[in-house]
């Protein structure tokens, strides 16, 4: 595609800067598909494709909303000229972001180098795939006129938008909220991009976990009264639920799961950008350990603010019909009855559960990214959505894996004083009971009906987040 597209459209002639009118005419005129001097929408969409630039709906729409400055839904030849101007700008600015000794070459070593600096770790390897799917002439390094000719048409503009393929989105909500914070590019802070990616995020989380209360709350149930009874199971569970409290008490608790998520997810930004100060100096960029320690100590600082919601969620959802009226009652009660220290029962293995959570998580996900570039990143280092969700969805499930015993933990110490007649034991002491008397599968009640709720909540999170983005006017990246 490359080497039609340069002899073609691009010819060597037309490279050289003293013609650029004539490249550019060449160009739009092949994309003006009825020659009435303008292009619109449909236009750039089949003419890409027939070039065989096929860019994706989100990339055409961007580019055409960029050239199209006095909004009128149509390029003209100007507009089409003076995007194509301000975009080779930006990315000769990325060539020579890469191209660290300045002999107007990129080659693998200089992509590691680089992408290294912006926390993402690749093998030489790697990055000679990547310059195979940019190289025209076969040489195994890209000069400016393949760079140029390759990012032409693609909307990004400089080597992190690049490298953010692979970034873990924020619409991905499974219900747990251990996952290190998303990485923000200075002119996502600066435009306001970033509370709208939060928001955006918000809302699709709360949409997921409505959506997937039910297989939460059983989740809790078998958690906490597994151990009394080896028949409660999935059907059994739903039925004793839904005798006891009908259709509605499947969802019971589900609003205290949703109204954390705005403060957790402030607290958690907030103190990811602070903990990365500390560790990183001042321009530089953030590796992947430092992310994980930075990631890490956010999660554990916002769940340190909000965790009396946590254990308000648990009650809730493990207490019966009429024991609380709501959430401030919910609330109360537990204050009038247990004192302010009721609110921190089962903090120690939240918060420890948080770096086997975070860092096998982030661990998986780098493996997963690693394996799909090595295998099959043959033209294009983007993976696409569906390899974006999975990776996603699989990094977040070893994850919860990994963890689950201290969630298990922490769900029991929360419900503790609920039960008759059951001992308060710390961790350790429950630790040992759930161990004596169930053995190791004690640990992992209800992880069922966890996993049974991944696939639905990352789909439905997407699904809403993308048009959340779309809503709040976020810029496709």
């Amino acid at each position: 595609m490359l080497r039609w597209l340069r002899g073609f459209v691009l010819p060597t002639v037309a490279c050289q800067e003293a013609e650029p009118p004539t490249r550019y005419e060449t160009l739009f005129q092949a994309l003006d598909r009825n020659g009435d001097g303008v292009v619109d929408i449909g236009e750039l969409q089949e003419g890409l494709r027939n070039l065989g630039i096929p860019l994706g709906q989100d990339a055409e729409e961007k580019i055409f909303t960029t050239g199209d400055v006095n909004k009128d839904g149509k390029l003209d030849f100007e507009e089409f000229m003076k995007y194509l101007k301000d975009h080779e700008k930006k990315m000769k600015l990325a060539f020579k972001s890469l191209d660290k000794n300045n002999d107007g070459k990129i080659e693998a070593s200089e992509i590691v180098q680089s992408l290294q600096t912006l926390g993402l770790t690749i093998s030489e390897q790697q990055a000679e795939l990547i310059l195979q799917s940019i190289d025209a002439d076969g040489t195994m390094t890209v000069d400016w006129n393949e760079w140029r000719d390759y990012f032409l048409f693609n909307p990004v503009t400089d080597i992190e938008e690049i490298i953010r393929f692979w970034k873990h989105s924020t619409g991905i909500d499974i219900g747990d909220s251990l996952t290190i914070p998303d990485e923000f590019t200075e002119d996502e802070k600066k435009s306001g991009q970033w509370w709208r990616q939060l928001l955006a995020g918000g809302i699709a989380g709360a949409v997921s976990r409505t959506s997937t209360a039910p297989l939460d709350r059983l989740k809790i149930m078998m958690q906490v009264h597994g151990s009394k009874s080896d028949k409660m199971n999935i059907f059994g569970g739903f039925r004793q639920m839904v005798k006891e409290g009908g259709m509605r008490s499947l969802w019971r608790g589900n609003g205290t799961n949703v109204i954390k998520i705005a403060p957790e997810t402030a607290v958690k930004f907030w103190a990811y950008e602070q903990y990365k100060k500390l560790l990183t100096e001042e321009g530089q960029k953030i590796g992947t350990f430092e992310r994980f320690i930075s990631g890490s100590m956010a999660g554990a600082t916002a769940q340190t603010f909000i965790y009396p919601m946590e254990v308000m969620k648990t009650r809730l959802a493990v207490g019966k019909t009429g024991q609380y009226s709501g959430i401030y009652d919910c609330a109360k009660k537990i204050l009038k009855h247990e004192g302010l220290g009721a609110f921190y029962k089962g903090y120690v293995p939240n918060l420890l559960g948080i770096i086997p959570y975070a860092g096998i998580d982030l661990a998986v996900y780098e493996l997963l990214k690693s394996y799909w570039l090595d295998n099959f990143a043959k033209d294009s280092v983007n993976p696409g959505v569906m390899v974006l969700l999975g990776c996603g969805a699989l990094s977040s499930t070893c994850g919860q894996l990994a963890s689950y015993p201290l969630a298990l933990v922490r769900t029991r110490m929360q419900a503790q004083a609920m039960l008759e007649g059951s001992p308060q034991l710390n961790m350790v002491g429950l630790f040992r009971r759930i161990i004596s008397k169930e053995g190791i599968p004690g640990l992992y009640r209800g992880i069922t009906p966890n996993f049974m709720k991944v696939l639905p909540a990352v789909g439905i999170s997407y699904v809403v987040y993308e048009n959340m983005k779309q809503t709040l006017g976020v810029t496709q990246k």
